[in-house]
């Protein structure tokens, strides 16, 4: 093998690697892990938003049955892509540039899933 055959297979390498590991970083999570990455801080674990953060914000408990039947998913997804201001205060982030239309349509069906 002469010099300038390995360097164009180890610049295809390079290229394939580069490629994969992009693909990697990029990977969509999963929606119990961006629950738990994104949501269990207010709302805890279980939905129920009994933790320091939800108890102050005054969160919705969405393991409630009673709760969830007024909750629209499409209001849900807007809410979680746009998140919540009041009287000009964030309460709750957006988070449209951090997880993908599909992680937030999956995020809902989790949430819907919390009901008991």
């Amino acid at each position: 093998m002469n010099i300038s055959s390995r360097n164009t297979r180890f610049s295809v390498l390079l290229i394939v690697f580069t490629f994969l590991l992009g693909a990697a970083v990029t990977r969509a999570g999963t929606a119990a892990e961006n629950w738990e990455n994104n949501c269990t801080k207010c709302h805890g674990a279980d939905g129920k938003g009994q933790t320091k953060a939800g108890k102050k914000l005054q969160l919705k408990d969405y393991s409630d049955a009673a709760v969830q039947e007024k909750m629209k998913d499409d209001e849900m997804a807007k809410t979680i892509a746009e998140g919540v201001f009041e009287k000009g205060k964030e309460k709750m982030k957006a988070y449209k540039d951090e997880l993908s239309a599909a992680e937030i349509k999956d995020l809902v069906a989790y949430i819907r899933k919390l009901k008991t």
